[in-house]
């Protein structure tokens, strides 16, 4: 289980150029960031699913573009359209697995 939290592209969330993942890519839905040491896991380009007690995600691919701040862990980062859907989202445990 890691912990699930969303952001959105809101400058107070992310750095100064809060459309664009760490891989240079524009975010979207079915985008998500990860924690560095999940990272190492999970690298860029991996595509995941994600399960979560409510069944929100279940079912849904994601793909993972971008990273966290270095001294987050164990977390990833679900990219939501507003700020107000993130907010909502909250934080939650999820399990990850690699689609293969």
């Amino acid at each position: 289980m890691v912990k699930a939290t969303a952001y959105s592209s809101d400058v107070g969330q992310t750095d100064n150029s809060p459309f664009v993942t760490a891989t240079g890519t524009r975010v979207r839905p079915g985008v998500i960031a990860l924690s560095r040491d999940l990272l190492r896991i999970f690298p860029y380009g991996s595509r995941v699913t994600l399960q979560d007690s409510a069944g929100l995600l279940n079912g849904r691919t994601f793909i993972v573009e971008d990273t966290m701040n270095v001294r987050i862990s164990n977390t990833i980062d679900i990219w939501m359209g507003s700020r107000a859907q993130a907010y909502q989202w909250g934080v939650r445990s999820v399990t990850i697995t690699a689609v293969r």
